[in-house]
C-alpha cells in the first residue's frame, strides 16, 4: 500500500493466536508494526529477535502485531502455530492469517516483511527482507517524535501476551546425540543441554538454563535455543541457534567454549573467514563429525559448512547461498534451508527442510545429489518410490546402523518414515505412538531416540522390539 494510505482494520474472520482480537481502531495515538512472516523460515525466525528489540526500545510508543501467513499445508492449522510462538518466545499479539487476506489488504509480497503505521492509523512504509531493524529504527522513532511534538502520542507500554505452554521437565527438545553409554538432549526451550543415561535419568547440566552467550563452566554457562549435537572423542558439540553460533562442551570437565560464532546473525561471507572464532555465522542447525572435521548446516545462508578442528578453520562446502533446489558441485547448487545431517563415510546427507527434500553430499568431490524433492513448494505425506514420495519440512536424520537406510523426522507431518536410498523407495513406520512435530533424531547400536518436540518429550525405540517408550527426564 502506498505511504498515507488510511490503513485496513483487520477482517473479522481472522483468528487471534495468543491474545484477544486487536483492533487497530483502538491503538490511536500509537505506533504500530505489522510484521508477517512464516514459522517455519529461518528468516523470519532471526527478524522476531528484531521485532523483540524495537518493542523494546520503543516499548512506550510502539505495538508490534504479527501477522502469520502459512507457506506449508501444516501451518494453516492454528494450534501448530502456538507451538511454534512458543517454542520461539513470542510475546506479541499474532494473527493468524491462512488464507492470505490481510496480506493481500496490505499489498505484501515477501517473508519477511513489515508494515509501519503511524499514530493516526496511516501507512508510513512497507519494508521486505532482511535486515530490517536498522531500517525501521529511524522510521519508528521520526513517527513517535512527530506525534508527540502535535501531542497525539499515547504514552503507555505495550502489554506482554502469551498462552504459555505447560510446565514440563523438558521444553521443545531439538537435539539428540547418543553414545552406548549416554544420551545428550538439547532441552532448546529451557536453553540447556542435559547429559542422561540410555533411560532418562539426567546425570549433568551444561548451561545455566538462562537465555545468554556465555562461555565458562557447566553452571555459569548459557545457550539460546540450542538444536543439534554432535559427539567426537570428548567432546560434545553444539549448534547454538539462537546465539548463532558453534559451541564446545567438555566432557572431561563440563567447560563450554565457543570455537565460531558472535552471538548475532551475520551476512554471509565470500570465502573462507580470516578467523573462525571471530566468524559471525546465520541459523546453525545441526552439526556431524568425522575425522576432526565438523559439517554445519547453515540455515540461515542455505549452505552446508565445514569447521576443522585441528586447523581451527571455517569454509563453505556446498550451497551458493541462494535459496532453492539444484544439484551440482561445490557452490554450484541451491539449498533451501538445510537442517538435520547424518554422515555415513563419505556421504553427508540432508534434510533440506525448506524444500521438503533429502540430499547427498559426496564429500571427496562436493558434489550435491537430490534423493527425493521436486521444489520449494512441493510437498505432502505420500510413500512410494522416491520420485512420487513427499515430506513436508523434515528437520532431522539419522542413519540406520542395521541396514543402507535413513531415518527421516518428517517434522510437519508429525512422522516417522525411512529411506532406502538402494531400493529408492520412501516408506512410514508406524510406531503406535503419537508424534508431535517431531525435530531430531539419535541411534546408537541398539535404540532409535526420538524427540517429540512439541509434545516435550523423548522417545527410545530399542531395534528388537520396535516399541517406543517415553524417557522420564527430569521426572
Amino acid at each position: 500500500m502506498p505511504p498515507g494510505a488510511r490503513a485496513p482494520e483487520f477482517h473479522s474472520s481472522l483468528e487471534w493466536v495468543n491474545s484477544p482480537p486487536q483492533r487497530l481502531a483502538e491503538m490511536s495515538g500509537r505506533a504500530v508494526l505489522l510484521y508477517f512472516f512464516n514459522v517455519g523460515s529461518a528468516y523470519c525466525q532471526n527478524a522476531l529477535e528484531d521485532m523483540r528489540l524495537l518493542q523494546n526500545r520503543f516499548s512506550d510508543g510502539l505495538t508490534v502485531l504479527g501477522v502469520h501467513c502459512p507457506k506449508f499445508d501444516a501451518e494453516r492449522d492454528t494450534k501448530l502455530v502456538l507451538k511454534a510462538l512458543n517454542r520461539l518466545f513470542v510475546r506479541f499479539p499474532v494473527l493468524h492469517d491462512p488464507d492470505f487476506i490481510c496480506w493481500q489488504h496490505y499489498g505484501i509480497s515477501a517473508w519477511p516483511s513489515a508494515v509501519l503505521i503511524s499514530t493516526d492509523g496511516r501507512i508510513v512504509d512497507s519494508l521486505a527482507g532482511e535486515p530490517l531493524r536498522e531500517r525501521l529504527e529511524p522510521l519508528i522513532d521520526r513517527v513517535l517524535q512527530q506525534a508527540g511534538e502535535t501531542d497525539s502520542r499515547v504514552y503507555e507500554s505495550a502489554a506482554s501476551v502469551t498462552r504459555p505452554e505447560p510446565r514440563m521437565p523438558l521444553a521443545f527438545p531439538s537435539g539428540l546425540a547418543a553414545s552406548e553409554r549416554h544420551l545428550y538432549v538439547a532441552d532448546t526451550g529451557h536453553n540447556r543441554i542435559l547429559e542422561c543415561t540410555l533411560d532418562g535419568r539426567i546425570l549433568r547440566q551444561f548451561g545455566s538454563g538462562s537465555s545468554g552467550f556465555i562461555d565458562g563452566g557447566s553452571a555459569e554457562a548459557s545457550f539460546l535455543a540450542p538444536r543439534g549435537l554432535a559427539l567426537w572423542k570428548d567432546a560434545l558439540y553444539v549448534a547454538d541457534t539462537g546465539n548463532h553460533a558453534l559451541r564446545r562442551i567438555s566432557l572431561l570437565d563440563g567447560d563450554v567454549d565457543t570455537l565460531c560464532g558472535t552471538g548475532k546473525a551475520g551476512l554471509r561471507p565470500d570465502g573462507s573467514p580470516a578467523d573462525a572464532s571471530q566468524a559471525a555465522l546465520n541459523a546453525p542447525w545441526s552439526v556431524a563429525t568425522a575425522f576432526d572435521k565438523l559439517y554445519i548446516s547453515m540455515a540461515g545462508w542455505n549452505q552446508i559448512w565445514e569447521y576443522d578442528l585441528g586447523r581451527r578453520s571455517l569454509a563453505p562446502l556446498v550451497g551458493s547461498g541462494t535459496l532453492g533446489l539444484s544439484d551440482g558441485e561445490a557452490l554450484n547448487c541451491h539449498f533451501a534451508q538445510p537442517a538435520g545431517l547424518a554422515l555415513a563415510q563419505q556421504t553427508l546427507f540432508v534434510a533440506d527442510s525448506g524444500s521438503s527434500a533429502v540430499r547427498g553430499i559426496q564429500l571427496a568431490t562436493g558434489k550435491v545429489q537430490t534423493l527425493m524433492g521436486s521444489g520449494l513448494y512441493e510437498f505432502g505425506n505420500v510413500d512410494g518410490p522416491l520420485a512420487q514420495a513427499r515430506l513436508q519440512l523434515p528437520l532431522a536424520l539419522a542413519l540406520d546402523p542395521r541396514a543402507p537406510q535413513l531415518w527421516i523426522a518428517d517434522t510437519y507431518n508429525s512422522t516417522l518414515r525411512l529411506l532406502n536410498p538402494i531400493g529408492r523407495e520412501l516408506k512410514t513406520l508406524n510406531l503406535g505412538y503419537r508424534l508431535h512435530q517431531p525435530a531430531a533424531l539419535a541411534v546408537n547400536r541398539s535404540s532409535l531416540f526420538v524427540a517429540n518436540t512439541d509434545a516435550h518429550e523423548v522417545l527410545r525405540v530399542d531395534f528388537d522390539s520396535q516399541l517406543p517408550r517415553r524417557l522420564a527426564i527430569g521426572e
